[in-house]
Parts: C-alpha cells; sequence; structure tokens
C-alpha cells in the first residue's frame, strides 16, 4: 500500500488496482475507504485506478487536527498525490461526497486536471443538497419492486427525520441500489466498518463552501466533464446532478438507465463503457438503439 504525506504531515494512503494510463479516484460516504469502489464495476480493466484514501479512513493516518477533515482543506491533500504520481495533469474520477472535493480542486487547480467524471455526485459544494422531496420522489420510482411496500415507510421515516435513531438500515439501503440483491447487500453491510462517522460530520461543514465564488471559478475552468447520474437515485435525482454540469463550460451530462446511487454495480457494462469512452474522447462506447423494422 503506497503512502505519501499530506503538507501538514498527515500519511495518506492510496491503492492500485488495474494497468494502463492513471485515472485518480475520490471516495464518498463522505469519508468512506476507497475499499467500497472495488475495481470500478471493471474500470481498472482500461485504466490503472489510483484510489486514494481520504485522510482518517482506510489504510491514512489520523491527522492531529480533526479541523481538516473539512472538504475545502482537503484539496491539497489531492494536489499532494498528484504531485507525488509525478503526474503534470491527471484524469479524476470521484464518487458521490467526493465531487465536492473534487469540484474544489478543479477550481483551485483548473491547470492539473486533464478530465474529471463526477458520479452520482450532490451539489454541495454549490450550496444545494438534495431535499426529502426529491429522494421520496426517486424512491417512489421503485414501487414494482417486491420490497417497496414494506420499505418505503422506513424509507420515509429515515428522509423526514421521524424514525430518530431507531432506523433499519437495510430497509433504508435499499433504495441506494438499482439491483437490491446479495452484491448490493453485502457492499451496504460494509459501509459502517468503511466509514470514519466523525470525520463525514465535518467534511460538509457550510464553511468549506463558498457557491457564488465557486461557479465564479468554475466558468473558467476549461477541463472537459462528464457528469453521471443514475435514473433511479434520490441524492442526486438526475435534474439535480445536471446543476453541476451547467456550470462547467465544457460538461456533458449522462443519466445511467436503472442505476442508483452505485451505479458500477447496478450495470458495469453500460459504466464502464461510458465512463471510458469519455475519459478517451471516443464517444458514449455505448450500442445505437435498435432499429425498427
Amino acid at each position: 500500500m503506497p503512502i505519501f504525506t499530506a503538507p501538514d504531515g498527515t500519511a495518506l494512503a492510496y491503492h492500485v488496482r488495474g494497468e494502463g494510463e492513471p485515472l485518480v479516484v475520490l471516495p464518498g460516504g463522505p469519508m468512506r475507504a476507497s475499499e467500497y469502489l472495488g475495481d470500478l464495476g471493471g474500470l481498472a480493466a482500461h485504466r490503472r485506478l489510483i484510489l486514494l484514501d481520504l485522510r482518517g479512513t482506510g489504510g491514512s493516518a489520523t491527522p492531529a487536527d480533526p479541523a481538516t477533515y473539512r472538504c475545502d482543506r482537503q484539496v491539497e491533500d489531492v494536489e499532494a498525490l498528484r504531485a507525488h504520481l509525478g503526474l503534470e495533469r491527471m484524469d479524476v474520477l470521484a464518487h458521490s461526497a467526493g465531487g465536492s472535493l473534487a469540484i474544489l480542486h478543479a477550481a483551485r487547480h483548473p491547470r492539473r486536471v486533464n478530465r474529471l467524471v463526477l458520479v452520482t455526485a450532490i451539489p454541495w459544494a454549490l450550496g444545494r443538497p438534495a431535499t426529502p422531496q426529491e429522494r421520496l420522489a426517486a424512491a417512489r420510482l421503485r414501487a414494482a419492486e417486491p420490497w417497496f411496500a414494506t420499505a418505503f415507510p422506513a424509507f420515509e421515516a429515515w428522509v423526514t427525520g421521524a424514525a430518530g435513531e431507531d432506523i433499519d438500515s437495510e430497509t433504508v439501503d435499499a433504495f441506494f441500489y438499482g439491483r437490491w440483491d446479495d452484491t448490493a447487500r453485502a457492499h451496504a453491510a460494509a459501509a459502517d466498518q468503511q466509514t470514519n462517522d466523525d470525520a463525514g460530520d465535518r467534511f460538509h461543514d457550510p464553511a468549506a463552501y463558498d457557491p457564488p465564488a465557486l461557479r465564479a471559478a468554475l466558468a473558467h475552468v476549461d477541463t472537459p466533464v462528464l457528469v453521471l447520474a443514475g435514473e433511479v437515485d434520490g441524492g442526486p435525482r438526475p435534474e439535480l446532478a445536471r446543476l453541476v454540469a451547467d456550470v462547467f463550460p465544457r460538461a456533458e451530462f449522462a443519466v445511467q438507465p436503472g442505476a442508483a446511487h452505485y451505479p458500477w454495480l447496478d450495470d458495469p457494462q453500460w459504466f464502464t463503457a461510458r465512463t471510458e469512452a469519455f475519459l478517451t474522447g471516443t464517444g458514449t462506447g455505448l450500442r445505437p438503439p435498435p432499429t425498427a423494422g
């Protein structure tokens, strides 16, 4: 497990999977160890994934100052990783809360990012979190699922805060996956051990973000960006994810059919094809729909 040193002296770890051109990957959670990303649905067959464990997660050390868990305080960790890898410019993929970190990094170091992929990223950094109404609207799209009638009341109680501490996490977790199968259950069950909850509470500190200034900075970022949303994801809904694409001058937007918050698990082939096609600049990478007749 390779280690490098952050500007404040914290030892940070990353994991390498696959071969080929490097792709730096920033995990979500917030503050979940990168282990949950796996090989991103087989993307490691096309790219050398550099999966960063954010400070205080996975193999990375706990920082001396807990205030450095704040999203904007971790931007220079990402930049230190780029320098450690010896890359003049790097391709970056960020999932979920990691999208806020990637966006702040691109705004602060625009000449260091070659291409940027933002996967199911809520635009916290732009001052627009997902609302309970949006999450419930997405959940209702799952009404045909055999588990929906039992799961939806529990999910609604969790979203609205009515559940308090009495939450059936497995019932809630089902709505974060396009396919609630054994793979999804195992993936969800691992979250508690992989996540630094204290760090996660600090990550989205409102003081980390200045949405007007960020929008102004991103308007001058010439990096090609892919914003990928899941069709049935509630955080973010595709309409919310599109707001992220709108702030970049050279962004494209894609919605993965049937996918929720972890699209590489829901349909690995679709996710890998679309992502790699963007990174190589070869188009969508998807087969055209069959013609009638």
